[in-house]
């Protein structure tokens, strides 16, 4: 009987194995974690402060794994991959022998540079248990520190501030939010936090981040001293690319894939946080996604590959992030736009279309209330899929629906 082994028990791993299951695979699975929890949601992580203590939002139950015939495998991190023998050596000395291997090894907090580890003060945000720090600190008359003003910053800081907390945001680019947001879009979310209380500085090199007496420290460039009960250390994250790597696998900003996530190495797929692959739609270009909807999608599409269907990867780039009353919804890659139009939507939203050079609909970033531009950001998404030419004096006008612009 086949043996098909995942290593890796996210969003994408956890997927994978059920999908397997749904598309008739009647083999053995085993589904490997490092974490001692059964898969969870990531998503809510970066809104601990929200939330109780309690368990996180598990991806299913336990019995949900048993009556699918899955083999779930927590706290055990895998050391070793032979793609000659077709062999996994887990942390515990356990050898797995696989059919079909899939890779969905995620990606790990980036550490500031010099910062002491294991430091109480100094976190980052991949883990429940790392969110559960964090929610203690959000507290009235506590001081939280955020290195970093990318999106789980952002997240965490409106979090604290609706907890009480007082919240430093420190950025090195010019403005927050510079990898993959417009500057339009920017300047509404930072105006907003300022208007909440939030001290954003920009611009700002940091010199060292240390701790003392109960307290991080963090030291400008400018010799000022910022001291805080806790800082966040949010300056993006790495592929988990280690034991590809030491197995030989080709490595390309993560483990290099093809359009069928096969990796370098025969019946080895990579999937998720942890891989590049190429996008067709802009012209093959390599990348890699962190995001929740990528991770479920690609889950299965490597499971459908791992069976043999050959589905190329197709789906648009889409990433959200929730910021108090206001949600920021982005589909596509907006790299390389040569214009752009403003649509504006009512109550403060709007989106911004991004067209490539010669009129293609590349992007659409739209923000605004709740779900204000959800509906929309779908309909650009299907106009992106489509590598359409809408008429960008329609796509500004409010009165045009874009289903119209679709339909032609």
């Amino acid at each position: 009987m086949a043996h098909y082994v995942i290593l890796g028990a996210g969003e994408c791993g956890a997927r994978a194995a059920f999908a397997l299951r749904e598309k008739g695979f009647a083999g053995e699975i085993t589904l490997v974690g490092a974490e001692p929890l059964p898969p969870y949601e990531r998503p809510p992580l970066s809104k601990a402060g929200s939330t109780d203590a309690s368990d996180p939002k598990f991806i299913a139950t336990a019995e949900k794994y048993i009556e699918n015939g899955i083999r779930l495998l927590t706290g055990l991190e895998a050391r070793d991959l032979d793609t000659a023998s077709r062999t996994v050596t887990l942390s515990d000395g356990t050898v797995l022998s696989y059919d079909k291997l899939l890779l969905a090894t995620g990606a790990a907090a980036r550490s500031f540079p010099g910062a002491p580890e294991g430091s109480r003060h100094i976190r980052s945000l991949r883990t429940h248990h790392d969110a559960a720090a964090l929610r203690d600190a959000m507290k009235p008359g506590r001081h939280i520190a955020i290195i970093g003003g990318g999106f789980i910053g952002l997240e965490l800081a409106a979090t604290a501030r609706l907890l009480g907390a007082d919240v430093t945001v420190i950025e090195g680019l010019e403005r927050v939010l510079k990898r993959g947001v417009p500057e339009e879009i920017a300047h509404l979310l930072t105006e907003r936090h300022r208007a909440e209380g939030v001290d954003i500085r920009c611009g700002v090199s940091i010199e060292a981040l240390t701790e003392e007496t109960g307290k991080a420290l963090i030291r400008l460039s400018t010799g000022e001293v910022i001291e805080a009960d806790l800082v966040l250390v949010g300056i993006g994250a790495r592929p988990n690319v280690e034991i590809a790597e030491r197995a030989g696998l080709a490595i390309d900003n993560g483990i290099a894939v093809d359009t069928y996530l096969q990796t370098s190495a025969p019946d080895v797929f990579a999937a998720g946080d942890c891989c590049s692959f190429p996008l067709s739609i802009y012209g093959g270009r390599r990348v890699r996604l962190e995001s929740w909807r990528n991770a479920q999608e690609q889950g299965t599409l490597a499971a459908a590959n791992m069976l043999g269907l050959n589905e190329a990867v197709s789906a648009v780039p889409w990433f959200w992030s929730d910021q108090y009353d206001m949600t920021l919804q982005i589909s596509g890659l907006a790299e390389g736009a040569a214009t752009h139009q403003r649509r504006e939507l009512g109550a403060g939203a709007f989106i911004l279309f991004h067209l490539d050079a010669g009129g293609r609909l590349i992007a659409a970033s739209g923000i605004g209330p709740g779900n204000a531009v959800a509906r929309d950001i779908r309909l650009a998404e299907m106009l992106i899929a489509a590598r359409a030419h809408p008429n960008p004096a329609a796509l500004a006008a409010s009165d045009i629906k874009l289903k119209s612009l679709l339909a032609a």
